[in-house]
């Protein structure tokens, strides 16, 4: 009942066509005890995410992304209750129709970060960010030896040297303007990371979107979960501050500052611009708009100041 996908093509007509997707995700409500079932989907996410009721999720992958479905069932297994929040527990996961992947896994109360934190007060935004960076250092201080042959890459180092020889023309592809590109070599050969023996797993988008808030019992908003571990990997824990600095801290400086005081380090700002321009889905240009630099900031360098400096 789920149409093949495996191009792009496919992937941009059937994904977010929940019309065409609907009668095969009835069905594996049906499969999996929830006959009767009316599964709301969710609105943000690459993968069809259902909300089946108040307890369970179902997230689909289709063929070629299913490696990205056994990824997070991989990962959520080997995460559930060990960390300071809740992530979502594996509850059952499998093959579907067309080579689809499906994972069902409970679902965490509270709402996103991204989406509650203009409404918070000063102080519960500092907190929160304080929690994220202490959740962080939890994940990162977990042995990844476990999840080594199921996360990747295999090779760290060849995996940067992998990105580091696309990286003009990655950032080129996506509209960088030529004084920025004109840079990235230079400045990759004086910042490249050299992480040498560390690994941790690494959540790869560790960003407000996929942190839920719910109140406590004062009212207060706490941190109550962490989702979409899909894109996981292990690898040089500084590659995670990518997501932290764009989209949790977000270039406040005071607010990385409170980040790595509870993550218990402060990585060079250098290293994490590398990452930026190295990490997987790296689009220097949206960045850019997202956080546009002060008048002045012309340079990399300067870049990873702005973005990922402390104080």
């Amino acid at each position: 009942m789920l149409l093949l996908v495996d191009t792009d093509e496919a992937w941009r007509r059937v994904v977010p066509d929940d019309a065409a997707l609907r009668p095969g995700v009835l069905d594996l409500c049906t499969r999996l005890g929830f006959a009767g079932a009316d599964p709301v989907r969710f609105t943000e996410g690459s993968q069809p995410v259902y909300a089946i009721d108040a307890a369970h999720v179902l997230k689909l992958f289709p063929a070629m992304a299913a490696g990205d479905g056994l990824r997070e069932t991989r990962a959520l297994g080997f995460l559930h209750g060990r960390l300071p929040v809740a992530t979502p527990e594996p509850l059952a996961s499998g093959t579907y129709e067309n080579g689809w992947h499906y994972v069902l896994m409970s679902r965490l109360p509270g709402r996103d970060l991204a989406a509650a934190w203009p409404g918070l007060p000063p102080a519960e935004q500092d907190g929160l960010v304080e929690a994220a960076g202490e959740t962080l250092a939890a994940l990162h201080a977990l042995d990844p030896a476990p999840l080594a042959d199921d996360l990747g890459p295999g090779d760290w180092d060849g995996f940067v040297a992998a990105q580091r020889a696309g990286a003009v023309r990655r950032q080129r592809e996506r509209g960088l303007a030529e004084e920025w590109c004109g840079q990235i070599e230079g400045f990759l050969d004086t910042a490249a990371p050299r992480a040498g023996d560390r690994r941790a797993l690494l959540h790869t988008e560790f960003m407000r979107q996929h942190l839920l808030v719910a109140p406590d019992g004062a009212g207060r908003a706490r941190l109550s979960g962490l989702l979409d571990f899909e894109p996981a990997m292990t690898g040089d824990p500084d590659y995670d501050f990518v997501a932290v600095g764009l989209f949790v801290t977000r270039g406040d400086r005071r607010l990385m500052t409170r980040f790595t005081k509870t993550y218990g380090r402060t990585p060079d700002p250098r290293a994490v611009m590398a990452y930026t321009l190295l990490h997987v889905y790296s689009n220097l240009p949206w960045y850019l708009r997202e956080l546009p630099p002060a008048d002045g900031v012309r340079d990399l360098a300067s870049l990873a100041g702005t973005w990922f400096g402390t104080g």
